[in-house]
């Protein structure tokens, strides 16, 4: 991607009012890696800004003249790691729209999630990658990010764990 001259931005915490933006830019990752999105402005503000609150997100603000009011977004939240004995960043979602890739604005991001691990006595930061998605995973590898080829992610859905947890 050719950089944008004149793209000015600024990394932000989200706020409540950001609902609406956190949802757009999700729901375009969300089209990108071909995954239904099933969220809702009442779940992110349950999870996100009440006292049930279990993420926190960046926004990526357009100080500019040019494009959208908003270039990217990144969510995470905190895990445990039983082998460090500390937090660990989990990267949930990272993204910028296609036409924004190129100016800095990922790298950007990764390095505000970076010091935040950082403040927070983080002992990894972790997140994953579609095996199809060859270009971030290329953007990673190119910033020192290592692929845990080993591991493998094993996920249930609601009709099964429901299903386990009453058996």
């Amino acid at each position: 991607m050719p950089k944008i001259d004149g793209l000015e931005w600024k990394i932000r915490v989200a706020k409540e009012e950001d609902i609406p933006v956190i949802m757009d830019l999700c729901y375009q990752l969300s089209v990108y890696e071909k995954l239904e999105f099933k969220g809702t402005p009442e779940l992110y503000r349950k999870y996100g800004f009440s006292k049930d609150k279990i993420y926190d997100c960046y926004l990526v603000e357009n100080t500019g003249d040019i494009g959208p009011p908003y270039l990217g977004v990144a969510l995470y939240y905190y895990t445990f790691s039983t082998f460090e004995a500390k937090p660990t960043l989990w990267l949930e979602d990272i993204f910028v729209p296609e036409e924004f890739r190129g100016n800095g604005i990922g790298t950007a991001l990764l390095k505000q999630l970076c010091q935040t691990a950082v403040e927070k006595d983080c002992g990894r930061v972790e997140w994953t990658v579609i095996d199809w998605n060859e270009p971030s995973r290329q953007f990673y590898f190119s910033l020192g990010a290592k692929a845990m080829d080993e591991w493998t992610t094993f996920r249930m859905m609601p009709e099964v764990f429901k299903k386990l947890a009453e058996g």
